[in-house]
């Protein structure tokens, strides 16, 4: 066997991932919001970036936009094009997420008291403020601190009373008198240790001292939940129809004392395009509010293609900035180009929904409007992730409009959402005395010409959160 050293040449062909690349890439796949935070952070770190000015010449501001928009407005050069048929799943891991930027201007406007919002107040703050108004003593509010700080997001109590006697040094007797003075507070029914002591401590609250009541809430949680009443009525040795009452006061308690302090804040959509009816077609408009038109600073265009009053190393540092201002602004209209033009391919392919709702929905997958705007699935598939098109039936995720299909008797097909919008219609005409079960659902369907299966209609069922039929089930 010899050993020796040899040249081979080889050719092979490599993606490089340059930063304007990466730009283009980033810009494509955030939400609306993320791409004012990426816009606000470039205004604040790249002097040759701006804004329109009001208060500036209209001349030299004219002069400026209209220089950009040539530049921009020009088709991208090779070597700088976004190429549709790269496959940027392979680069999702790196540039999936843009965090959030703060900034400050020197220029503060007015506060707009119209836009303040009251705080909402912790639950551990109210149930210690609670505790204070009480006058413990420093023993009984080091155990009540304790006991708060182990509630659960519900406001059950998540630790057991030997652990809270190891963790705070106290007795079984003083951390019980202190649990007890505690499930006496606001909100009703808080640091409960399960559901029973919950709905115990709200109905003797509330002074509803009845025997059946607190029997069916010990002993007969399970029989509730599955709406077994005829045996809890059985067990009791009384009548169905007081049960029934018993059951109605019940549903009145509230099992989640907590819910009204968790920190949850609400989340607002706004649609990154709208679709209406204009005429007998429907039109796509792009929402341009709150992302800014941008243009380069004419002044300092000037500066560097004159090149005099400036070191080499300033002039360098322009025209760095100069040309990530002009890739930010080509590729926010990259964007643009691409949502409207996705959008306008899911109008021509669910045309029926559109006009007549969601139980028209048809099946529809990435590579049918890849294949129609003549860009990768992958390009597609970013594009309709966090973004949201406001419609003559409410807004949706542009990746509402993809749906697998189920097979009709006559050979067709129907969406996936089109199916479930059915059974939910179903279940809600359906006679809450007899509700179907899912076997009589999938009949129902059958019916009307549609094949699905009992365990289908059950998946389904569970995904938009109905309760099986004999859980829906009403005396």
């Amino acid at each position: 066997m010899v050993i020796g050293l040899s040249q081979n040449l080889r050719m092979q062909q490599q993606l490089i991932m340059t930063p304007q690349l990466q730009m283009a890439i980033r810009l494509l796949q955030v939400s609306r919001m993320e791409l004012v935070d990426m816009i606000n952070e470039e205004l604040e770190t790249n002097p040759t970036l701006e804004e329109p000015d009001t208060g500036k010449d209209p001349d030299e501001k004219n002069e400026a936009v209209e220089a950009v928009e040539t530049a921009v407005t020009k088709e991208v050069e090779v070597g700088e094009k976004f190429d549709n048929d790269i496959d940027w799943s392979n680069y999702l891991g790196e540039y999936n997420s843009v965090g959030k930027v703060a900034y400050e201007t020197e220029e503060r406007e007015a506060a707009n008291y119209e836009a303040f919002t009251p705080s909402r107040s912790n639950l551990s703050d109210h149930l210690k403020w609670q505790l204070l108004m009480a006058e413990p003593t420093p023993e009984q509010e080091r155990i009540g601190e304790m006991i708060i700080g182990n509630l659960n997001r519900l406001g059950y109590l998540d630790a057991s009373l030997d652990e809270i006697v190891r963790m705070t040094g106290g007795t079984i007797s003083d951390v019980e008198s202190v649990l007890k003075k505690l499930q006496e507070f606001d909100p009703p029914g808080i640091c409960a240790r399960n559901l029973s002591e919950c709905l115990l401590i709200q109905i003797r609250q509330l002074g509803m001292d009845d025997p059946i009541l607190e029997n069916i809430v010990l002993h007969h949680i399970p029989d509730l939940e599955n709406k077994r009443y005829k045996a809890i009525a059985r067990d009791l040795g009384t009548d169905i129809e007081t049960v029934s009452a018993a059951v109605a006061l019940i549903k009145q308690l509230d099992p989640r004392p907590a819910d009204g302090y968790n920190d949850d804040d609400q989340i607002y959509i706004t649609p990154d395009v709208y679709v209406f009816m204009e005429g007998d077609d429907y039109s796509v408009r792009l929402n341009d509010d709150s992302v800014p038109p941008l243009y380069i600073n004419n002044y300092y265009r000037k500066v560097v293609g004159r090149g005099d009053h400036i070191t080499k190393e300033a002039r360098s540092y322009l025209k760095e900035r100069l040309r990530s201002a002009e890739w930010l602004i080509k590729s926010i209209r990259q964007r643009q180009k691409t949502i409207y033009s996705v959008t306008k391919s899911i109008v021509k392919f669910q045309r029926d929904f559109f006009d007549n709702g969601i139980t028209h929905l048809k099946p529809l997958v990435l590579r049918d409007v890849a294949e129609d705007i003549e860009m990768h699935e992958s390009t597609v598939s970013r594009v309709t992730t966090n973004k949201y098109a406001h419609t003559p039936h409410g807004i949706f995720e542009l990746k509402f409009f993809f749906n697998s299909s189920i097979g009709r008797d006559n050979g067709g097909s129907i969406a996936s959402a089109s199916v479930q919008e059915k059974i939910r219609r179903i279940i809600a005409e359906e006679d809450s005395k007899k509700p179907m079960s899912d076997n009589k659902i999938a009949d129902a369907l059958s019916d009307a010409g549609i094949r699905i299966a009992r365990r289908t209609v059950a998946k389904y069922r569970e995904m938009m959160g109905v309760l099986p039929s004999g859980k829906r089930k009403q005396i």
